[in-house]
This record gives structure tokens, C-alpha cells and sequence, in this order.
């Protein structure tokens, strides 16, 4: 049996990406050395699932995350689309926090054997890094690994944060006599296993798309929640709809989101659940958003969404992965409106496959209430969501993710 680690940014959505942790469940019920491997405030979540937790200093990942800035080191001052874009880059290339996440992952290995095998979240470019070092596989659970791009493939307003990027992943290989043979090349730096990236999406999905021949498809299937319900979600009558709104765990300071969602919601006769994420938050600042919101409302840091997504009618969200695809296993619509990163990409494809709607920032205080009461009464968009969650039910998930893991430690 193999000795497997498991490591992520320090936050419980970095746990999922469509099935992360629980391929590592699945790999541990067969036998293997399974060891997730991140900061000391995730401990609860892996240890609930019941996979052995081993703490180090740092990841390697910035949180919380940087605050918005009035101008880039690039000089771009007030350019809201650049400056998502270097926070970004700012939260998982840090060249201060990158090399303590580094040492930090090699320190462990050093005090308890170096493992067979490294599976990463997308993100931990940490972890990439550590892998060659130690000179064992990295595998990137949750991310399709695409070609590299060019300039003329990037947005304007990624061009320079690119070059930036580029430029601090240079800098960080030779500061550790490293290559970065897990690392894409191109115009802007990404994580990119040479051996195999799982996704928990399907090529549908990805309709159009072209990837690397390490990505393999593996769907997902919802799984029936464990232990009782929450009391607050009890306390809802089954014959009352429920919506989320949410912006996953790290850019969560849109409170006019968090507002404009919960309102469109109680106009269109929803139960608006409005998830904030564990993004520090004064007392101040949260009873300021609670007087914003409808009567009703139910204002939450964190849900279990085994036990939430099979209750609700329609989700209102950021495009972040692990959402995106929790809404296709359990067959929701989707509204999304995109900050940053993937989340642009997984609004088109929600689009594409007509299972979602993407709104941009500038149209959701007019039109998210129009929004969410055609996605909800469209029967096109029913006919989509099922046979989309078919389709991913069919590719065996966490399971079959487990299957081409274990391929590469025989």
C-alpha cells in the first residue's frame, strides 16, 4: 500500500473542488497511507470525515486574503478588473508565504518519511513545488491541466498581472535549485502535474475546450448526508423553497451581493439562505448586513452541503468550482456572477449547458430578481440540470478518481 498526501489551502472549500476529500476517503478505505496535510484550522473538517490530519506552519496560501488596494506594483490605480486579478495572484504566489509553505511541507516529510505520492488542490502552488523537491509525483485534484496561453489568450486586464506571475515563479525556482516541471508554461503561471489532473467535471462540460492528455474526467455523484440535520434547517417547512446566495470563502466583502441575492430570492417567494464564509468580519459589519436583509433570512458562515443542496431550488454564487459542481450533482440552477479567476469560465460553461445564468456585476441590481424567476420556471433549464447530473453520475467520481491515483503508485 501507498503512503498518499493530501494538501490543500488552509480553508474547507479547498477540501472539495467536486470531490477532493472524499477521494482521499476513498483511497484510504482501500488500504492506503492517506495523510491530508495543511493548517492547523482545517483539522476539524478532515478529521470529521475521518482522514488522518497532519499540521504544518504554512501552506504556502495567503488568507486572509489581501485587502483591495488602490493601485498594482504594475501602477494600474483604479482598475477594479486588474485589481481582482493581482489579488489572486497575490493570495497563491506569494513570494514570502510560498517559501515557509515550501520549507514547511519539507520539514514533515523530513519528521515522518517522505510519501509516495503528492495530490494537491489546484491552487497550493506550495505543494508543487515541494513535490519536486522531494522528487515524488504530483497529482492536481480538481483542475482540467490546459495548454499553455499566450497574451493574445488573456484578457487585458490579465496581461501584466501574467507577466508578474511569470516573473515571481522564476524567481521562486531558483531560490530552491528547482525546475518547476510542475508548473505550465505560457503567459501566466498555473499548477500543471506532468502525471494526472483530476476532474470532478465532464468533457461536455468543457464542450469545445482543448487539454493536456494527463486530465481525466470522473463526474461526481451527490452522497446522502451524514448525521442529523442542522436545527435551523429543520425549523424550514419542506413545502417552502429555499435559495443560497454565496461567495465561497475567500472574496466575500460584496455585501451588496449578499444583499441584491437574499432580496431577489424573498421577491421570487424563496427562503434566501445567505452564506458569508469565515472572512473576518467586525460585529459591526455583520449586523450592518443583517439590517440589509429580508425578514426570513437565514445569515450563515459556513453550511454542510450534503445536508443543504438537496433542500434547495436555486443557488446564487461567485462560479467558484466546488459550488458550481455541487449545484450539478443535486440538479439546481445557478446564477453566477464572476469575481476572478475560473469563476469567469465556469459562468460561460453553467451557460452553455443551459444549467445556470451569468450576470456580470453592473446588471444584478436590476435584473437578479427577473433572473432567478426564469431559471426557476424554465423547463429547459430542468431538462438540463437532470441530464447534466446524469451525465456526471455516470463517470463514477470519487471512486474512479481513486482508480487512477493508485495507477500511479503500482
Amino acid at each position: 500500500m501507498a503512503t498518499i498526501w493530501f494538501t490543500s489551502a488552509p480553508l474547507p472549500s479547498h477540501l472539495d473542488w467536486g470531490g477532493l476529500l472524499k477521494t482521499a476517503q476513498a483511497l484510504q478505505a482501500r488500504g492506503h497511507a492517506v495523510r491530508w496535510v495543511s493548517e492547523a484550522r482545517i483539522e476539524p473538517f478532515v478529521m470529521a470525515a475521518g482522514v488522518p490530519f497532519s499540521a504544518i506552519e504554512h501552506t504556502g496560501w495567503r488568507w486572509p486574503p489581501p485587502p483591495p488596494l488602490p493601485a498594482t506594483p504594475m501602477g494600474m490605480a483604479g482598475d477594479p478588473v486588474v485589481l481582482r486579478y493581482q489579488r489572486a495572484l497575490d493570495t497563491w504566489l506569494d513570494e514570502v508565504l510560498v517559501p515557509r509553505g515550501v520549507e514547511s511541507l519539507l520539514a514533515l516529510a523530513n519528521e515522518i518519511g517522505t510519501p509516495d505520492l503528492i495530490v494537491t488542490d489546484p491552487f497550493l502552488s506550495a505543494a508543487a513545488l515541494a513535490a519536486e523537491k522531494l522528487d515524488v509525483p504530483l497529482v492536481v485534484g480538481g483542475w482540467p491541466a490546459g495548454p499553455p496561453l499566450d497574451d493574445d489568450q488573456l484578457a487585458y486586464a490579465q496581461r501584466p498581472v501574467g507577466r508578474e506571475g511569470v516573473a515571481r515563479l522564476e524567481r521562486l525556482c531558483e531560490q530552491f535549485g528547482l525546475q518547476g516541471t510542475n508548473f505550465g508554461g505560457g503567459a501566466a503561471p498555473s499548477v500543471i502535474s506532468p502525471h494526472l489532473h483530476i476532474s470532478y467535471f465532464s468533457p461536455y462540460w468543457y464542450q469545445g475546450e482543448s487539454f493536456l492528455p494527463q486530465t481525466e474526467f470522473v463526474g461526481g455523484v451527490a452522497q446522502p448526508p451524514k448525521g442529523p440535520a442542522p436545527d435551523w434547517l429543520d425549523a424550514i417547512p419542506p413545502d417552502q423553497p429555499i435559495g443560497l446566495v454565496t461567495l465561497g470563502s475567500t472574496f466575500t466583502s460584496d455585501h451588496n451581493f449578499f444583499v441584491w441575492g437574499a432580496r431577489a430570492l424573498a421577491d421570487n417567494g424563496f427562503v434566501p439562505l445567505v452564506v458569508i464564509g469565515r472572512t473576518p468580519m467586525t460585529k459591526e459589519q455583520k449586523n450592518l448586513l443583517k439590517s440589509r436583509l429580508p425578514g426570513g433570512t437565514r445569515l450563515l458562515s459556513w453550511i454542510d452541503y450534503d445536508h443543504v443542496f438537496p433542500r434547495l431550488s436555486v443557488i446564487l454564487h461567485h462560479g467558484g468550482m466546488g459550488t458550481t459542481h455541487a449545484a450539478i450533482l443535486h440538479a439546481i440552477p445557478q446564477i453566477i456572477s464572476p469575481h476572478a479567476a475560473d469563476q469567469r469560465g465556469q459562468a460561460r460553461r453553467a451557460r452553455q449547458a443551459k444549467v445556470g445564468l451569468e450576470l456580470q456585476q453592473r446588471e444584478l441590481h436590476t435584473q437578479l430578481a427577473s433572473a432567478v424567476g426564469a431559471i426557476t420556471s424554465t423547463p429547459l433549464v430542468e431538462r438540463a440540470v437532470n441530464s447534466l447530473r446524469d451525465a456526471f453520475a455516470a463517470l463514477g467520481g470519487p471512486q474512479r478518481a481513486a482508480d487512477l491515483i493508485e495507477q500511479l503508485v503500482e
